[in-house]
């Protein structure tokens, strides 16, 4: 009889454990219980403060008028590119409160004093025909810029920030604008793009401009007007002004502020336009009418500028506050930006700013050719 292999038998059946019943059965090296505990961070906690991003910030809007300063160099596309060079610190979250408060609350306070540059007088001094005039050619401006988004495939509030900043005064009512526009219909990446393009077109315009007025053989009051229209930036405008003559540049001044004033009822138009960022979809247009707070304001500083002589210390003071205020906002917004998307849009993402800087100076080169 042959004796039974070892080998051959099985082992007897052992009861399977239930790793459903025992607590973290299968979490080898505890996993579960770490994320059910919270894993311990080396990282202290973040701080809910505006300091690392206004302190930054500064830093680098300082570093901006320094470059100005010493290379003469448009302020604001310094700031710029300062910010966008260092949009890479905007990936800590711990500046985060610091860059919005930047990008928003001085902007706005920046706005307000603006007013201080402007009285209703000036706009009265311009006469009734230029003035409707200077309104046609910021309305051609306006609608280039939509128009010229849509034949390149971009976004419509890119086309109405493009033609509106360059209708009214640059950077100072881009900034305005894309506060009614706001981040959730455009983004920073395209609003940061804007505004070089912006603040280049101006530069370019205040030395090439002066010298067309003088091929055309224009008068002083014409190339004063044309200037004074079809410059962005008010320092660009008056410098190219004088540039030409100093009578031109006094008249240039005169045609820029008054573009400046028009600033609110054309935020106003576009916020009956589109509604305000972040108001409820569908809401009814007569709620649309309530302007932002900082371009009530703007008027109201307006208004007391007409009313009150202000001394002409506290209006150099004012504009320097204005000038700092804004290049703070402006530096903030562009390290908020993310450089990769910047880059991904390429040359079409431009053609609102160049298409309305080009009809801004050929609809005013036209009513000075034909009306003065």
């Amino acid at each position: 009889m042959t004796e039974p292999n070892p080998f051959d038998q099985q082992p007897p059946q052992r009861p399977r454990p239930n790793w459903d019943a025992i607590p973290y059965g299968g979490d080898l090296f505890g996993e579960m219980h770490l994320a059910e505990q919270g894993q311990p961070s080396d990282e202290p906690p973040v701080k809910d403060s505006l300091f690392p991003g206004l302190a930054i910030c500064g830093v680098a809007a300082a570093a901006a008028a320094w470059l100005s300063e010493h290379y003469h160099f448009p302020i604001i596309l310094l700031g710029l590119l300062v910010g966008l060079s260092l949009s890479f610190i905007a990936r800590d979250i711990r500046t985060h409160k610091g860059l919005d408060f930047a990008s928003r609350t001085c902007l706005r306070w920046g706005i307000v004093i603006l007013g201080f540059q402007v009285t209703f007088m000036q706009i009265g001094a311009l006469g009734i025909v230029p003035f409707l005039a200077l309104v046609v050619v910021m309305g051609l401006t306006l609608f280039a810029g939509i128009a010229s988004a849509r034949l390149f495939g971009q976004s419509s509030y890119a086309g109405l920030l493009a033609g509106g900043a360059t209708a009214i005064c640059g950077a100072s009512a881009a900034l305005a604008l894309y506060g009614v526009i706001g981040k959730d219909r455009l983004s920073q990446a395209q609003f940061a793009l804007t505004l070089v393009g912006i603040s280049l077109a101006s530069a370019l315009a205040m030395s090439v401009y002066p010298i067309l007025a003088s091929y055309f053989a224009l008068s002083d009051q014409q190339a004063g007007f044309l200037i004074g229209a079809s410059i962005h930036d008010v320092a660009q405008a008056i410098g190219g002004g004088y540039a030409f003559s100093d009578p031109a540049g006094s008249y240039a001044t005169i045609v820029k502020l008054a573009r400046v004033a028009l600033l609110a009822p054309i935020v106003a138009l576009v916020t009956l336009a589109i509604g305000s960022a972040g108001a409820p979809a569908g809401q009814a247009k007569w709620r649309r009418l309530a302007l932002p707070w900082f371009i009530t304001a703007f008027l109201a500083t307006v208004a007391l500028n007409s009313l009150i002589a202000i001394p002409p210390t506290v209006a150099e003071y004012a504009l320097s506050a204005s000038k700092g205020l804004l290049l703070l906002a402006v530096t903030a917004t562009a390290m908020r930006s993310r450089m990769d998307l910047l880059l991904d849009m390429g040359w079409r993402a431009t053609m609102p700013v160049l298409s309305a800087t080009l009809i801004s100076f050929l609809s005013a080169l036209a009513f000075v050719l034909i009306f003065m």
